[in-house]
């Protein structure tokens, strides 16, 4: 599906999305046209799922990280879409993930401190549909953040 040119457009691009067609098809050893044709192509089939700003959230004073590991109640058929759409609505929860095993999904929550966090828990969290256990775990550090692909 990808040949080597494709490969090397988008180990270029995942780094510096700031570079246009011109300097990437220089860099990459195509035509600015070439290179916008499979930057097109590569957006349209789904590969690349578009562009956006990384922000520091710390910088905007969130200080507190939070991982809560949910375990939803499984008796219920509609439980996890439910939660789902309900977590959804919390501007803090960052992150939904969900898993097989003991944790059904993890939320990634942000706040300004530990008052602002739990003010979030006490009225957002806990009033989430169908949550059978939740275990808070707090972030300290993040070693390794990074979506780039080894391409």
């Amino acid at each position: 599906m990808l040949d080597d040119v494709d490969r090397r457009l988008l180990r270029l691009y995942q780094y510096n999305a700031s570079l246009g067609p011109a300097e990437l098809a220089e860099r990459v050893g195509v035509t600015p046209a070439t290179c916008a044709r499979r930057l097109e192509r590569m957006a349209s089939a789904g590969i690349m799922r578009g562009n956006r700003a990384v922000i520091d959230w710390r910088k905007l004073g969130y200080a507190v990280e939070v991982s809560l590991r949910v375990t939803l109640d499984k008796a219920q058929p509609r439980a996890f879409e439910e939660f789902a759409e309900a977590a959804r609505k919390i501007p803090e929860v960052l992150e939904i993930q969900s898993f097989l095993g003991r944790v059904d999904t993890r939320l990634s929550v942000i706040a300004r401190d530990m008052a602002h966090y739990q003010q979030i828990y006490r009225e957002s969290i806990l009033g989430l549909p169908h949550i059978a256990d939740i275990e808070a775990l707090m972030h300290v550090a993040r070693i390794k953040s990074d979506e780039a692909l080894p391409l």
